[in-house]
């Protein structure tokens, strides 16, 4: 059969295994990968590291997220072309909050062409909003941190708090288009004031009160964050996960993850198994805790219903949950599940340095032991012995900018 040349290279794939349709980037495609799946990323961004890796089979030149109606357009052509090619429908993974959202709200269209293990909409609306979602814990007697009102003086209002609270945008996606938001939190997920009254004495909070949230905060540092991932049946039972924790972030307490490791914490695996029964969640998933420093205990902080950056650093210490989460769509299947080392850490180079910087500034972290830290084994978020193209062609880039040199071959492959 013909088929376009971004997807000529399925030709010589297993017919009877699709391949996964990626809306990501390139620790999923990696991740995949070590598991011996193509991959087919599916992207409107002619220059998504993702694009040049070796694992990456095929590419799909989307719409913009902006014209969702045409992305599906695009995306249902997509899934004609496979099926004739697999004679089954491909796997769609999505790893980020827009893209979750984006085919939650096409599951019509996009569910029977596709794959799909989606969360029943209610739940994934709940994910999605930090409002809903403190609701929706309370109602399902998860381990939260306690919410405050902004209106009224008793208790659980914000007036009545004595101690820090964190204030986050209520949206996950989205958020920065609300003026304000943006300058309130710059490079952060969140901010920290010291208390109730602080947050409400300030004007900047104030004027967008509407589109925030307000939680207790938990003390400790970054290495207090963990996370448990997982891939869950229809019922909420886990079929295989593992837990990890940040060591740092950028910037730090309220930022994106720098430097991450697996570590075995049997009492976080028995609470994220408690919390996906629950709810009940299905199909791959994240959650965030923190782990109180004096108390030991966990408090959740997110769900995110989708592929994520632990994906990598998890198949490369033994247990790919990307390939568990392939089987089980395509199959309805459990694979076994091995147990997994904790040898390896993921690194963002980029982001630690601004982390180092921060803490550094603040007198607690030196170089030498900065450096100290980096000596572990690691994946990196772009760079990779066995898969150099990604990095390579983002320094190309880089440099063809600050000369003046832009080919425009990015826009060649777009056009593709």
């Amino acid at each position: 059969m013909n088929l376009p040349a971004s997807l000529r290279k399925l030709r010589w794939c297993d017919p009877t295994r699709p391949p996964v349709v990626l809306l990501g980037g390139l620790n999923v495609v990696r991740a995949l990968g070590l598991g011996g799946i193509p991959v087919i990323v599916a992207t409107h961004d002619a220059e998504e590291p993702a694009l040049d890796s070796r694992h990456c089979a095929g590419h799909w030149r989307l719409p913009p997220l902006s014209d969702p109606e045409a992305m599906v357009d695009s995306l249902v052509a997509l899934a004609s072309h496979l099926r004739r090619r697999f004679g089954m429908p491909a796997p769609l993974f999505y790893s980020n909050d827009d893209y979750l959202r984006f085919v939650s709200e096409h599951r019509a269209r996009l569910q029977g062409r596709f794959r799909l293990v989606l969360n029943d909409e209610a739940i994934t609306l709940a994910l999605l909003d930090k409002q809903r979602f403190a609701e929706f814990a309370v109602q399902r007697s998860l381990p939260v941190p306690a919410s405050f009102r902004w209106d009224g003086r008793g208790p659980g209002s914000l007036a009545s708090r004595p101690g820090p609270v964190l204030v986050k945008p209520a949206m996950k996606i989205n958020a920065f288009e609300v003026p304000g938001l943006a300058a309130l939190f710059e490079a952060n997920k969140a901010t920290v004031r010291p208390n109730g009254m602080a947050v409400k004495g300030d004007a900047a909070i104030s004027r967008v009160r509407k589109h925030l949230v307000f939680h207790e905060y938990v003390a400790g540092d970054d290495r207090e964050l963990w996370c448990f991932d997982a891939v869950a049946d229809d019922a909420g039972r886990v079929l295989a996960c593992h837990t990890g924790r940040k060591l740092r972030c950028a910037p730090p307490l309220t930022g994106d993850s720098s430097y991450i490791e697996l570590a075995h914490n049997a009492q976080l695996e028995a609470i994220g198994r408690q919390v996906a029964a629950a709810i009940p969640l299905k199909g791959i998933f994240n959650m965030d805790f923190k782990r109180d420093p004096v108390t030991g205990r966990f408090y959740l902080l997110e769900i995110n219903a989708r592929c994520n950056l632990w994906l990598y650093v998890g198949a490369r210490n033994g247990l790919n949950l990307a390939k568990v989460f392939y089987e089980w769509a395509l199959t309805g299947k459990a694979v076994a599940a091995p147990s997994y080392r904790t040898r390896y850490r993921w690194l963002d180079f980029s982001l630690d340095r601004a982390a180092y910087r921060a803490l550094a500034a603040q007198g607690h972290l030196t170089f030498v032991r900065w450096l100290a830290t980096l000596a572990a084994p690691k994946v990196y978020a772009i760079f990779a012995w066995h898969d150099p193209a990604p990095l390579l062609r983002a320094l190309g880039r880089r440099l063809r900018r600050r000369l003046g040199w832009d080919t425009g071959w990015s826009e060649v492959r777009a056009k593709v």
